[in-house]
């Protein structure tokens, strides 16, 4: 197997002059080196075609034995010095100090019809930054992250891809709901890959020990390497570094905002300089409407990271990494400039999508009161996000006495709907049609247009729990399944129909269909 490898994060930056691979602070250093652990009986369970063409690898490559000893760890690439990243990050509000590549570990860089790939391994064993784990994976983490990944591409929101997932053949250790229960479960390795894998807290780190020289080597490298068309550092690029990384994380909350995705553990580490969905832990997709809604366990009392929150917490974020880059530019104005133009851009940014969810191509000036009053009677009784937006597509401005009975497939009591909750949704619905006979668009055309923006399908998560589930007894055919249906999530795909559904009633309180652990 031949790739192209052009290495470049470990060759520019400063590296971690240590070489054991032992739990310590790391300083003036933004990576160190280590070995991928070596696994027992590695298995492949699935690869993406798409991204095996992505990093010019063949069908036939991947099938051999090089391949698995590779993306299982067992084999490091000839010329290549595998290593783990030094950042740091605020969890949950609170700066937490250095954390870093703790069960990841990145093996190499690939270059193929131009574009950069950085690979690298999740869940291949310790590393420096490892504190008190082990950096191990486990099976039903490893899919879910396998199958979100590629599933977010398709549904047009920025991510990291997922290259292979595969068995090791070792047991690991996890207490799953952090209740003093552990158990072994089946360890599993993701391959990862993306254009790179730096955080926001990437930059904190060296802000947080003031050590200027390798913050600036490292904004220097970025600038350089990721976001060339900006030219040369300086105080105005990184000016302009820190406005294009606001807009792209923008860009990609609302994204996740228009699908229901909601990632539940935003923390300063896991937000991607890049503005892709990293780190796919407790993420869940909406099933009812709610925007106080987290799938994560550990945020189950203040809700930081709910769904209607994210957007906020983007901002928030963004203001610890105006904070790690000010010492190069000295100046709060131009910071706190864009961190407000991003308060202006996610107002309207959220209304431009919601209209899109509706049909709506033109502008007009109560668009946002019956947005809002739309969310007010969304959250009345349990509706379905997913089935409730697709459906709608189908209602016709003629006939807006049908609305009701068009979206009663989203509703998980429809017998809740009567009185006044009844009476509000027949009154949007006029309001509704009226609105869109002041577009152009006839209902066909509408139709098209929202089903282009509403997808049909999504990763709901009981439908990656049967998969896991079923892996677990050795049979990989549902990883496969929801792989390709999740391909092309905006298609109808008449024989796949039974998973357009709402989330089945053993479903609601299942671990790992409904709150997940930072460990899942």
């Amino acid at each position: 197997m031949k790739l192209n490898i052009k290495d470049k994060f470990n060759k520019i930056l400063p590296a971690d002059p240590v070489l054991e691979n032992s739990r310590r602070q790391v300083a003036n250093a933004c990576f160190s080196y280590v070995n991928p652990k070596q696994t027992s009986k590695p298995q492949l369970m699935h690869v993406s075609p798409e991204m095996l063409k992505n990093l010019g690898i063949s069908e036939k490559d991947a099938k051999s034995t090089d391949f698995l000893n590779i993306f299982t760890g067992n084999k490091v690439l000839q010329n290549t010095k595998p290593y783990a990243m030094c950042y740091g990050g605020h969890q949950f509000g609170n700066w937490a100090g250095q954390l870093g590549d703790g069960r990841a570990i990145n093996l190499c860089e690939v270059e193929h019809d131009s574009k950069n790939w950085q690979l690298q391994l999740k869940g291949a064993g310790e590393t420096p930054y490892s504190r008190t784990a082990d950096g191990l994976a486990v099976l039903r983490s490893s899919i879910r992250e396998y199958l979100c990944s590629e599933a977010m591409f398709h549904l047009g929101v920025p991510t990291t891809r997922a290259l292979s997932l595969a068995l090791s053949g070792d047991n690991v250790m996890r207490d799953i709901m952090y209740d003093g229960n552990p158990a072994y479960e089946k360890g599993a390795i993701v391959c990862r890959a993306a254009e790179s894998f730096l955080r926001f807290g990437s930059y904190e780190i060296f802000a947080s020990r003031q050590d200027e020289a390798t913050l600036k080597t490292l904004v220097d490298y970025t600038i350089k390497q990721h976001f060339s068309h900006l030219g040369k550092p300086s105080k105005g690029t990184y000016i302009q570094f820190f406005k294009e990384v606001s807009e792209r994380t923008l860009k990609m909350i609302i994204h996740w905002q228009r699908v229901g995705f909601v990632h539940g553990v935003m923390n300063t580490d896991n937000m991607s300089i890049l503005g892709l969905t990293i780190d796919y832990g407790p993420y869940g997709w909406l099933e009812g409407y709610d925007y106080g809604w987290t799938p994560n366990t550990t945020d189950r009392q203040h809700k930081r990271y709910r769904y209607g929150n994210q957007p906020n917490i983007g901002l928030w974020n963004l203001l610890q990494l105006a904070n790690a880059l000010y010492p190069l530019i000295d100046e709060a104005e131009p910071l706190e400039a864009i961190l407000n133009q991003y308060k202006i851009d996610f107002e309207s940014g959220l209304l431009s999508m919601m209209r899109s969810k509706l049909g709506l191509q033109n502008e007009h000036e109560n668009d946002q009161k019956m947005i809002q009053d739309l969310e007010d009677i969304l959250h009345l009784t349990e509706t379905d996000m997913t089935i409730f937006f697709r459906n709608l597509s189908s209602f016709k401005k003629e006939n807006p006495s049908e609305g009701i009975k068009i979206i009663r497939d989203a509703f998980y009591k429809p017998d809740e709907i009567v009185g006044n909750i009844e009476t509000r949704w027949d009154d949007w619905f006029n309001r509704y049609a009226d609105r869109l006979r002041l577009e152009s668009l006839s209902n066909n055309e509408r139709q098209k247009e929202m089903n282009e923006v509403n997808p049909k399908y999504v990763l709901r998560n009981y439908m990656a729990q049967l998969a896991i589930d079923s892996a677990d007894k050795a049979d990989y055919g549902l990883i496969d399944e929801l792989f390709q249906i999740l391909k092309k999530p905006y298609d109808e795909q008449p024989e796949f129909e039974n998973w357009f559904a709402k989330r089945p009633e053993w479903a609601r309180h299942k671990i790992g269909c409904s709150m997940l652990s930072c460990s899942s």
